[in-house]
């Protein structure tokens, strides 16, 4: 299996996602938590839950996928590990990395915006096992199965309690979803995600977020590595002590093109220093 027919399997099977979590008027069929004495509790609409419990309801549906394309599913084995769910086709062995990422509507064109993993650590060192279910470079494909909701402005106060009775009463804190799938890579912005975070930005247009149309679509996912490969943050490049290369796609052009000026100056001199480093590595071989 390749990494485009993962893709298309994966934007087919999350077409009825939307139906299979809401309630026929678009809101969350999730109203809360239970104890045991039958007592409910709503949910905060605070991102992070909502993000998780959205994940739980998709799991059964992430398997049946698995089932179908003859992959075997594997979890996450800890919390904030890369990816959520791995997918490993058996025929061809192929690894499928998927991460659930959610985000709210701000208007009727905009997200807040999602965080597409750190651009550090097993980014960076593509062959490292620290913090992922395994090394970045052994996945063919990365892909972002993502959920997009409005949040309701009228929702229950949080310290009150509800009965099973009451269930129906009790109002969802977020509707009308929109799921999609993309690849990773083109859904990513040139900026780091909201605060302090070494983490990867998503663009905010919910059309570029649906159609996979971010600014590193037309330039290739080998931009979109490199570029995030070697990007420093304003707090990064200070306690290097160096300037900051770049910190967007123009200066990274520029930074980049500054660079390939200057070794074409030197391109007889690089040539010749070639020529000798493999005559001595000939030296020490023999």
């Amino acid at each position: 299996m390749t990494a485009e027919e993962f893709l298309l399997h994966l934007q087919e099977h999350t077409l009825p996602f939307a139906e299979a979590v809401a309630t026929s008027e678009g809101e969350w069929i999730v109203k809360g938590f239970i104890d045991i004495y039958q007592r409910i509790y709503t949910i905060s609409v605070d991102t992070k839950i909502v993000s998780k419990v959205l994940e739980l309801l998709l799991f059964p549906m992430f398997t049946a996928f698995a089932e179908k394309h003859d992959c075997i599913i594997h979890l996450s084995p800890q919390q904030n590990f890369y990816p959520d769910l791995t997918f490993i086709h058996r025929t061809s062995a192929a690894k499928f990395a998927v991460d659930i990422k959610s985000t709210y509507r701000i208007s009727a064109t905009d997200v807040n915006g999602m965080t597409l993993g750190a651009f550090t650590g097993y980014f960076r060192n593509r062959e490292s096992a620290k913090n992922t279910t395994y090394p970045y470079s052994q996945y063919m494909g990365h892909c972002v199965l993502g959920v997009i909701y409005s949040k309701n402005t009228h929702v229950a106060d949080e310290r009150k309690q509800f009965t099973l009775t009451e269930l129906a009463t009790i109002p969802s804190v977020i509707r009308n979803f929109q799921f999609f799938a993309q690849p990773k890579y083109r859904i990513a912005s040139s900026r780091p995600g909201s605060g302090n975070t070494k983490n990867i930005g998503s663009v905010m247009k919910i059309e570029q977020l649906i159609n996979g149309a971010g600014p590193f679509t037309q330039l290739g996912e080998e931009v979109y590595d490199d570029y995030w490969m070697y990007y420093l943050t304003a707090d990064m490049a200070r306690s290097f002590e160096i300037p900051r290369p770049y910190s967007d796609l123009k200066s990274y052009f520029e930074y980049k093109q500054r660079g390939s000026e200057i070794l074409q100056q030197f391109e007889d001199q690089i040539e010749q220093l070639a020529d000798t480093s493999a005559a001595v590595n000939e030296e020490e071989i023999e």
